[in-house]
């Protein structure tokens, strides 16, 4: 015979997701803007760090770039004609000045030939001589680099200056960023773990966060019996005596050595998130088809026995062809409705007395109808 049966199994409830949220920086807590119990939405700021050292390397890094970024715009449009030609007449002067101390040298080199003045005087001249030739060497390089234009070498190494300001800048806006603790979810603050005022370390736990509207719940299922577990199915899951609809979502693989059990996890409907609480006694039956041998008996057959057990009558063929009331001990298997499966001693063919069990005895002859 089969029969169907329920079994309880026992589990709690549990979020999601919970976690302990800490800043990716460390510094001095400046703001807490929630408090243990509130409600949070996805991206809401949580808490803030101390930005002011920020704050003011970002600008000085800003007015150096504003700098840096007029000097690439003067190398990119090269140089103003007001430049060059004062370059120009530079080189100008310095080549009459030099050509003046010539002819000057010269002279001084026929009177010193001729006695006329002294080495010390030609010396001075020639001296003079030698000093505008080297600024006239200087002005003239100087106006060639101007007639040329910029090199590109020049505006490849200032744009490289201002790329590095770039990155500099974007790192000091990123820890401003990370300055502020987002909430990675929508949920409930657990647990507040620091006040205003606080130094923390990078990492250090700073609120507990648990999801809202998401709970499951975890229950361990015999090895023997995980296979009357339906993967995908839906189940209904008692919680403080409330039904509510659970989907199964996974039956983890590893056995429990201590219990020898499987665990199921199964995803609640959303709306006892915010019902139930975390922790939470949660109950699943579980219907199970049996296959077992036995007899199907209506309950009217049953007779107490000794001992607390239970017997029934049967009538068997006596001497000179009589039926005698003789009785049988019997276990009860499975009770449903109106009837029983029960086994004992008892056997196929018997025919059993199902009604009017308290006006016999075993022994009695009794008239088949």
């Amino acid at each position: 015979s089969r029969y169907s049966t329920q079994r309880t199994y026992i589990g709690e409830t549990a979020t999601m997701r919970e976690s302990s949220l800490g800043f990716e920086r460390g510094g001095k807590v400046v703001q807490v803007y929630i408090e243990e119990g509130d409600r949070v939405t996805k991206g809401q700021i949580i808490a803030k760090l101390d930005t002011s050292d920020l704050e003011t390397q970002k600008f000085d890094l800003e007015a150096q770039q504003s700098q840096q970024l007029a000097v690439l715009a003067e190398l990119t449009a090269g140089e103003r004609k007001e430049r060059i030609d004062a370059a120009r007449a530079k080189v100008q002067q310095l080549q009459e000045r030099l050509s003046l101390e010539v002819a000057k040298r010269e002279r001084r080199e026929y009177l010193y030939q001729e006695g006329a003045i002294s080495l010390e005087q030609l010396d001075e001249v020639s001296f003079n001589s030698n000093v505008l030739a080297a600024q006239l060497a200087e002005a003239q390089s100087l106006l060639d680099e101007l007639l040329a234009g910029t090199r590109i070498e020049q505006i490849d190494k200032q744009k490289a200056v201002i790329k590095q300001m770039d990155a500099k800048i974007e790192q000091i806006n990123l820890d401003i960023t990370k300055s502020n603790l987002k909430s990675p979810y929508s949920g409930t603050i657990a647990q507040q773990l620091i006040d205003e005022g606080t130094v923390v370390s990078i990492g250090e736990s700073i609120v507990k966060l648990v999801e809202d509207g998401k709970l499951e719940v975890r229950i361990g299922i015999p090895v023997d019996k995980i296979s009357t577990i339906r993967r995908k199915s839906q189940y209904s899951v008692l919680i403080n005596n409330k039904q509510y609809g659970a989907k199964l979502s996974a039956i983890l693989p590893e056995v429990d050595a201590a219990t020898r059990t499987q665990t199921i996890i199964l995803n609640l409907e959303s709306s006892a998130g915010f019902r139930v609480p975390q922790g939470a006694i949660a109950r699943l039956n579980v219907n199970e088809t049996i296959a077992q041998s036995g007899f199907w008996l209506p309950t009217t057959a049953l007779i107490k026995g000794d001992r607390g057990l239970w017997s029934c009558y049967v009538v068997i063929e006596g001497e000179n062809g009589t039926q005698i009331v003789e009785k049988r001990d019997i276990e009860i298997l499975y009770t449903e409705s109106s009837r029983i499966l029960v086994r004992g001693t008892i056997n196929p063919g018997d025919r059993v007395i199902t009604q009017g069990t308290q006006r016999v005895v075993p022994g009695q002859i009794v008239i088949s109808e």
